[in-house]
């Protein structure tokens, strides 16, 4: 099968996609213009930083930043401009990123559905660690530095341990890719180049960070095979083990529910968790980095600090515990949405629209949000799929799930040109339709 094209993504409706500036192409000039001579920031040169960092032996820090994104502009600016934060920056050699084409995808391993992230790393190339906020990420008026602060603090401290914790790091370091940067994906090749084209349409010429992330995942589907399960659920939360990390903090825990893996080990509310894996961590980025690579079952060691006292917990992973990770914000999901739903978003109808229409509280009942009509995303409409249809049954998928869910279950399940029976309620009558997998 050939590959999923990604320039029909491009036509979804604006509402449905991350928000940019109205001025695309003047904001990532202008952020040149301000910033290619700026005497602490490296403005989109890697290996430059990566030799100054090996001759004053400061870590090096890499922001990525996608410039025309609305999303995370408020920490951005802050990062930028933030006068406290400073003495911190003073003591890294600072790189900023303003495009993924030419990235080392060895190195370059982060959650690449965020707008604004960073990794630091020695100037021998080992990675201390990895920073993104989804706060930041839902609300671009945040500019709360909380969290980048202290992952910078804790990076140091990784730093000053260097090279006596080099064997604690190597968790953190990336593993093999297909191909050695973005540019050279197949779905990418025909349209991009390993340099930006300044001298022409300069945004129309950038990889964004999400489209790695779609490379890798049309990668496996050209090929007809599964997508693997850690794309389709790329750098979980700890939430999916039932606890929740503070967003002002590098790995405190604020809640954890009763009946969870995260109960059943011990965590508790106000642990602040040190290692994870036998990793030091300096974010939240950290711990999702660990369950990213985790393996599909077995336990997870994390070293704890409670009342300053040092407790190590095994926290169980349980079987198909990445499904239970929230992916319908994520701006790579909608290119699976067209590989599993052919171009369709749905939402889990709540207990009082099944008790209208008499549909019980634990059957499949997936409300039809939208239906795409461009490209890959137009298949379910040619398969006759309506806005507002209500998916009942998915092949021998009766029981209720997320939109999450199922397209972790269809992706792994099928391959592209398989068309799966979907009954759906339309109104008052039930109809069996085929979903189309790409």
């Amino acid at each position: 099968m050939k590959a999923l094209h990604l320039l029909p993504f491009l036509f979804l409706p604006a509402a449905l996609l991350a928000e940019t500036v109205k001025d695309r192409e003047g904001a990532v000039r202008n952020d040149k213009a301000t910033l290619e001579n700026d005497p602490r920031w490296n403005y989109n040169d890697i290996d430059a930083g990566f030799r100054l960092a090996k001759t004053t032996g400061k870590p090096l820090l890499v922001v990525l930043r996608c410039v025309p994104c609305m999303s995370c502009a408020g920490i951005d600016a802050s990062v930028l401009q933030e006068k406290e934060l400073v003495p911190l920056l003073d003591q890294f050699v600072c790189v900023r990123i303003i495009n993924a084409n030419a990235l080392d995808l060895v190195r370059f391993q982060f959650d690449y559905d965020l707008s604004f992230s960073a990794m630091v790393f020695n100037g021998d190339g080992t990675i201390y660690g990895r920073y993104g906020s989804w706060l930041h990420q839902k609300d671009p008026l945040n500019k709360t530095t909380a969290s980048f602060r202290k992952a910078l603090e804790a990076a140091l401290a990784v730093h000053q341990g260097y090279p006596a914790n080099k064997a604690a790091l190597q968790g953190k370091q990336g593993g093999p890719t297909p191909y050695k940067t973005p540019v050279e994906f197949p779905t990418l090749a025909a349209k991009y180049q390993s340099k930006l084209d300044w001298n022409g349409k300069v945004v129309g010429s950038c990889v964004h960070c999400h489209m790695v992330g779609d490379a890798f995942r049309a990668h496996y589907r050209s090929q007809n095979k599964p997508v693997p399960v850690e794309w389709i659920y790329p750098q979980p939360s700890l939430e999916v083990l039932g606890a929740t990390l503070a967003t002002d903090d590098v790995a405190r825990v604020e809640t954890v529910a009763p009946g969870t893996p995260a109960a059943g080990a011990g965590l508790q509310a106000g642990d602040f968790i040190t290692e994870f894996h036998g990793q030091p961590l300096i974010s939240m980025a950290d711990v999702s980095w660990v369950l990213h690579r985790a393996p599909a079952s077995g336990t997870l060691l994390a070293k704890v600090s409670r009342g300053g006292e040092t407790h190590e917990l095994r926290l169980t992973l349980p079987p198909a515990w990445r499904n239970k990770s929230d992916i319908g914000r994520r701006v790579g999901t909608w290119p699976m949405r067209a590989m599993a739903f052919g171009g369709m978003k749905m939402d889990d109808l709540d207990d009082a629209g099944r008790a209208q229409l008499g549909l019980g509280k634990e059957q499949m009942a997936l409300k039809i949000a939208h239906v795409g009509q461009y490209g890959e995303h137009a298949l379910a409409k040619k398969a006759g799929f309506q806005k507002d249809d209500i998916i009942l049954e998915v092949g021998d998928l009766t029981t209720r799930m997320t939109e999450s869910a199922l397209i972790g279950h269809l992706l792994l399940s099928n391959l592209p040109g398989e068309k799966i029976p979907a009954v759906v309620l339309r109104g008052q009558q039930r109809l069996t339709l085929e979903l189309p997998q790409q």
